[in-house]
């Protein structure tokens, strides 16, 4: 018998415990659903899944029984433990052999076959366990805590543990041995310290019902809490390690996603659960079993973790995740925070409207862009009609009929147009013209001298916003040309961490989502344009191989390829304008002859909301056709397929 002291610590040590079990849980389960989110089509990801599923339904099951009286309840948890460490065995073989084929190692056969004997092997003990032979019957007042009889069965389950956990790690290690590139190197060292954490933490489990536990409850509750403390450490370390696996984000956008997933999630919730558990218990010694301060310090604990986490997010990102880019990404993420988006600009000019309309008295007015030659009406506010396209282009003619005569205002019907202007960037220079703001005027108006005054203030700062509207459309416009050869970098980059021969010699096909973004912009400088020149497209086998042959401008080599994909969706037989030549019809007309939308959807007799929908269609086939060039042409010269990124 434990003397009173050595009880109460014994108690504060399973307490602890407690807490830690319910955090794996916790942790395992948030983590489980990261996978489910973001890389779960990788093979690693998805047997990293399985591993926490496991780890999921075995400590969810011990914190449930521990705090549970009930025999047949605890009966019931006690082989839902088992549940899950029965099925670690096998996802641990499982996660080996993906680790493999990441690193250039495919299966014959052999390991492939091996996982799923492994799996009936595990499902034959399971069906031990559901009929009672695996384990016996409940020993409910049992030192050091209430566990299941153990029986031959679960000797030879534990050998069969042992010996799949061993071939697991000579594989992990086969795996570590073929990873060139430092980096990868280094997470794979992550990946395999993490893979300790489900075994270590299901060891303690198997130990219920020996002579070692009985004896000396306080070494096995020592090592389970242990245990437990690194399991939950070493369960992220292993979530960091796979989140890389099966995505093309840069490494401080894995990073700085898992951390914050973490953060507000298992941390936040195993800290509100503990901060509940302590002020429970300390609530118990007082004689008061439950009160209105534990959900209250739970609830306090959840506010101050996620005020926390959202202060000093921003801060830990550019310390931590930034590195040597800290000024650059901050640079960047400044842009982002002070970006003037459409409706930004819409409200400022919507204001500077308004204050206009007051100082004259005007009931209406509008602010138009110059865009590539014509206007383009920005806002409008009053109660007079929205000018047409028609009306805005005669409004230009009016301003720039009048030449260089450096005039404030025009006089266009019953409108006053005031001239937008971008200044000179030398004195020499000619301001060049942004946009116009039109004023309606009542009949014999004048402007008097002080309001002329005011209203230069007020054009000074419309033109600033339309000056600053074109250097951001200039902006986007050069990110939209460089977006696809990022993603194309960054895919290569993220297939090449582990085995950089497969993913940079026979190259990777990238998503046919992006692969249709590509193909658009190409067929929208079909004729010309930097999306052609600079397309992601020319990077294909298909592509290089026909510069080589036909020893071609790269360009028009792209353009007959687009031209062929085009022809190949093309339906027999002479043109016409019926249902099953639309996607033809879309293609021909939008791209190689260049008409305008409105033009097409009434030559079409469709709505252009339906024929936007036809028209991503349509790209979506090209795109199709020219991928399945793609996988053929690499099948001939890699000898083998390849699949998508």
């Amino acid at each position: 018998m434990l003397s009173g002291w050595m009880s109460e610590v014994l108690t504060g040590i399973v307490t602890v415990n407690q807490i830690f079990t319910a955090g794996i849980a916790i942790t395992a389960f948030s983590l489980f659903f990261y996978s489910l989110s973001f890389n779960l089509r990788d093979r690693v990801a998805r047997s990293f899944a399985l591993i926490l599923l496991c780890v999921v339904v075995v400590f969810t099951s011990e914190a449930l029984e521990s705090s549970s009286t009930t025999p047949a309840v605890i009966d019931l948890l006690l082989r839902l433990e088992w549940l899950g460490i029965i099925f670690l065995p096998p996802a641990y073989l499982q996660l080996s052999d993906a680790l493999l084929v990441t690193t250039g190692r495919p299966s014959r056969g052999r390991r492939r076959v091996a996982v799923r004997f492994t799996y009936l092997i595990s499902a034959f003990f399971l069906i031990l366990l559901a009929y009672g032979y695996l384990l016996g019957a409940l020993v409910t007042d049992g030192q050091p805590a209430p566990h299941l009889q153990r029986t031959l069965w679960t000797e030879l389950f534990s050998a069969y543990y042992g010996g799949a956990m061993v071939w697991a790690w000579l594989n992990f290690g086969r795996a570590y041995q073929r990873t060139l590139t430092r980096s990868g190197r280094r997470r794979m060292i992550y990946l395999l310290a993490g893979a300790t954490a489900p075994a270590l933490g299901s060891f303690p489990y198997l130990l219920y019902g020996s002579t070692l536990a009985g004896q000396h409850p306080f070494i096995f509750w020592g090592m389970a809490t242990f245990s437990n403390f690194l399991v939950g450490g070493l369960i992220v370390v292993m979530a960091y390690a796979v989140a890389f696996f099966g995505v093309s984000w840069p490494d401080r956008v894995v990073k700085s996603r898992l951390f914050k997933w973490i953060m507000r999630g298992p941390v936040t919730a195993s800290v509100a659960l503990g901060v509940m558990t302590i002020v429970r218990r300390i609530g118990e010694i007082f004689g008061v079993v439950y009160s209105g301060a534990v959900p209250t310090a739970m609830v306090v604990s959840v506010l101050l973790m996620e005020h926390s986490i959202t202060l000093l997010a921003p801060i830990w990102e550019r310390w931590i995740f930034f590195g040597g880019d800290r000024r650059d990404l901050t640079l960047l993420q400044s842009l982002e925070e002070r970006l003037i988006t459409k409706s930004d600009l819409r409200q400022f000019l919507e204001a500077i409207l308004a204050a206009v309309r007051d100082h004259l008295q005007s009931p209406s007015a509008f602010i138009a862009a110059l865009d590539n030659g014509d206007l383009a009406l920005i806002v409008a506010t009053g109660n007079s009609p929205l000018q047409t396209d028609a009306d805005l282009s005669e409004a230009l003619q009016v301003v720039k009929g009048q030449g260089n005569n450096a005039q404030e205002e025009y006089i266009w019907g019953d409108h006053w147009l005031f001239p937008l202007h971008q200044a000179p960037e030398t004195d020499e220079g000619q301001p060049r013209l942004l946009g116009l703001l039109g004023v309606a005027r009542l009949p014999n108006q004048a402007l008097a001298v002080e309001q002329r005054q005011s209203l230069l203030l007020f054009i000074r700062r419309a033109a600033q916003a339309l000056q600053d509207r074109r250097l951001q459309r200039s902006v986007f416009r050069s990110l939209e040309d460089l977006k696809p050869q990022v993603d194309l970098i960054q895919r290569w980059r993220a297939a090449g961490r582990y085995d950089s021969k497969a993913s940079l010699l026979a190259g990777t096909l990238p998503p046919e989502s992006d692969f249709a973004n590509w193909v658009k912009d190409a067929l929208t400088h079909y004729w010309g344009g930097p999306r052609l020149t600079q397309s992601p497209l020319l990077q294909l086998q298909i592509v290089r191989q026909a510069f080589i042959d036909q020893n071609d401008n790269p360009a028009n080599v792209l353009r007959a390829i687009l031209r062929q994909a085009i022809d190949n969706i093309r339906p027999t037989g002479e043109r016409r304008f019926t249902v099953e030549w639309i996607l033809y019809n879309i293609l021909e007309m939008k791209f190689i002859e260049g008409r305008k939308i409105r033009e097409i959807a009434a030559r079409l007799a469709m709505s252009e909301a339906d024929l936007y929908r036809k028209q991503r269609v349509a790209v979506e086939e090209v795109a199709h056709v020219i991928l399945e060039l793609e996988r053929q042409m690499q099948v001939r010269v890699n000898g083998k397929e390849v699949g998508g990124a």
